[in-house]
């Protein structure tokens, strides 16, 4: 029930006790008045019954003293008992006016007979003694007949005495019985409405009210100070307490919500900026292996849930290859053909889960987790993927973010395949088309390079050179002839493979650069380089070619002559080998020191 309800029907119900213990308390008042004024009739008509009999005695007794002593003193008061009995006879009316009851008037009559009768004898006598007659005076007041109606006189006043003590006696216990009975109701309803009174302060303004309060009051400071933590007990009373209760509750549901949508807005923003980051670092990325370590970096921190590997494809776009990884991905192959995968099939991310009732891809194991494969493209064309799995304690997040992975996924497409182009351009511009190998750009630049920072490092210098290359195009055709020039780099760049680095000087002539490596360990790599050309057997589209020698020319940098040099005399050193009957490798250091020989000669 409500309050306001409990407080009306309290305020009402006091009002209606107060009224009655106020009427209770006017009728005891009234009956106490009552039992005043029977009490004051009983006195008075004591009182009077009192005057009667003395007054009539003492009359008689003047009447006596008068005819026995003759003294006019006794006349005189004789004669003024008779205006006090008029007095009498007028109060004696006045009790009948009161409501005296049939036999008290009856009695009053019969006292005012009596009185009467007696007063004409005592009259009579005292005119008797007056007009001489001593005796008969005597006589008339001191005989039987004054005895015998002074006696009636004074029994019908005891007998007034008794019906009126009687009657008023029974008013005045009437009146007292009633004025303790209103008092009683009205010290009932007294206590009964100080009761309420008590009732509601307690049950109303302590336990419903006060105790309430004082409980939401450190709840209310809590949330005041925004902590929303504090547990708020539901009050399902149905009063203004329980409403308030409610409107608590409500207010900590909002708190919360806002706070939750407050950390929303703040993990949302704090995704963008990191995004915006990685973003800044993909594009300022200038290899393959930068633009993996930066995926690595960030995809955790935006995705904290999710474990994923990034994949990209060959040249052939027909297998992907995994380049990165973060929070340790269990599912995915590390390699894997373009086939294997739904996502590159449908060019548009693919969850591989149960609960989702798709199909899974194929380079995924059936674990229970989910797995997202994005795929990478960059103007329309696929260039990886970028693969999502959910960690053991985590859960698939990623459908909440797809927009941040489509945006992610773009970014990275189009970061490495700005790479992918910008290794292409490089390649063609370092490289030669037909061999493969670094072209004579790539090779003053490596050369301007050791002479600028490793100029105090000794660099080996080979110059080589297809012997009779002529033939093989004029026999075979120059299908043929590029042939035998990618199969010569291909055994170059095979043999000195870390020592150094190949690179196509021009037309069948072939130049390597060998760091650290003095005459003695070049002239020993040109050798095997001059055997295993020498040693392979070449056919081309079922003929027989024949074999392939070369030339070959050594020089270094560090025993005689500056790198800036270092050309010139591989090239002499090449030209001596052709002189000389092709198919050799001289070194420069000692074609000069024969040529100081034949100097000195």
């Amino acid at each position: 029930m409500r309050i306001s309800v409990i407080t009306n029907w309290a305020y009402g119900v006091t009002v209606v006790l107060t009224v009655l213990s106020g009427t209770a308390f006017i009728l005891s008042a009234t009956s106490a008045t009552r039992e005043r004024i029977a009490v004051e009739e009983h006195l008075t008509l004591s009182e009077m019954a009192e005057d009667l009999a003395l007054g009539s005695e003492e009359r008689t007794d003047e009447a006596r003293l008068y005819v026995m002593r003759g003294d006019v003193r006794h006349l005189e008061s004789f004669r003024g008992r008779e205006s006090e009995e008029r007095l009498r006879e007028g109060a004696i009316k006045g009790v009948r006016q009161l409501g005296a009851t049939p036999v008290e008037v009856d009695a009053l009559n019969e006292v005012e007979t009596n009185a009467d009768v007696l007063d004409r004898i005592e009259a009579a006598a005292v005119a008797a003694y007056r007009n001489g007659d001593q005796a008969g005076a005597r006589e008339t007041l001191f005989g039987p007949e004054h005895d015998r109606i002074q006696t009636a006189l004074l029994g019908a006043v005891t007998r007034f005495r008794e019906l009126t003590n009687a009657r008023t006696q029974a008013a005045m216990q009437n009146a007292q019985v009633r004025s303790d009975w209103w008092g009683f109701v009205a010290k009932t309803l007294l206590s009964l409405t100080a009761a309420l009174f008590l009732g509601v302060l307690y049950f109303v303004l302590k336990r419903r009210v006060a105790m309430p309060l004082i409980r939401m009051t450190g709840i209310v400071s809590r949330l005041a100070k925004q902590d929303y933590a504090v547990d708020v007990p539901l009050d399902t009373r149905r009063d203004e307490i329980g409403e308030m209760n409610e409107a608590i509750h409500i207010f900590r549901e909002n708190g919360l919500e806002r706070d939750r949508l407050d950390a929303e807005r703040r993990r949302d923003q704090q995704t963008k900026d990191l995004i915006l980051q990685m973003m800044h670092r993909l594009q300022a990325c200038q290899a393959q292996q930068e633009l993996a370590e930066v995926v690595a970096l960030f995809a955790p921190q935006i995705f904290p849930e999710l474990a994923g590997n990034l994949y990209i494809m060959n040249e052939s776009r027909s297998t992907l290859s995994r380049i990165s990884s973060w929070l340790d991905p269990q599912r995915s192959e590390p390699v894997f053909p373009a086939t294997a995968c739904w996502g590159l099939r449908r060019g548009r991310p693919h969850v591989s889960s149960h609960e989702h009732g798709d199909i899974s891809c194929q380079h995924l194991d059936h674990a229970d987790m989910a797995g997202l494969c994005v795929p990478l493209t960059a103007q329309g064309d696929a260039i990886g993927l970028l693969y999502f799995e959910e960690r053991p304690e985590g859960h698939m997040a990623a459908e909440a973010s797809r927009l941040y992975l489509e945006l992610i996924a773009e970014n990275i497409g189009l970061a490495a395949a700005n790479l992918q182009l910008r290794d292409k351009l490089t390649n063609l511009s370092i490289r030669d088309a037909l061999t493969g190998l670094h072209n004579r750009r790539s090779l003053d630049e490596d050369l301007n390079n050791h002479v600028r920072d490793s100029a105090s490092r000794p660099l080996a210098c080979m110059m080589i050179d297809i012997d009779h290359f002529k033939r093989f195009n004029d026999e075979f055709g120059h299908d043929a002839g590029d042939e035998v020039m990618r199969y010569v780099a291909q055994i170059i760049s095979d043999t000195i493979g870390d020592a150094g680095r190949a690179y196509r000087f021009g037309g069948e002539e072939f130049t390597a650069l060998m760091p650290d490596l003095g005459d003695v360990e070049g002239l020993a790599l040109a050798e095997r380089v001059r055997e295993n050309i020498r040693s392979t057997p070449l056919s081309h589209r079922g003929r027989i070619l024949g074999a392939v020698s070369v030339s070959i020319g050594v020089a270094s940098s560090f025993d005689r002559g500056a790198a800036t040099t270092l050309l010139i005399r591989a090239d002499a050193a090449l030209l001596d080998a052709k002189a000389h009957g092709r198919n050799m490798t001289v070194l420069a250091s000692a074609l000069l020191a024969d040529n100081q020989k034949r100097v000195t000669a």
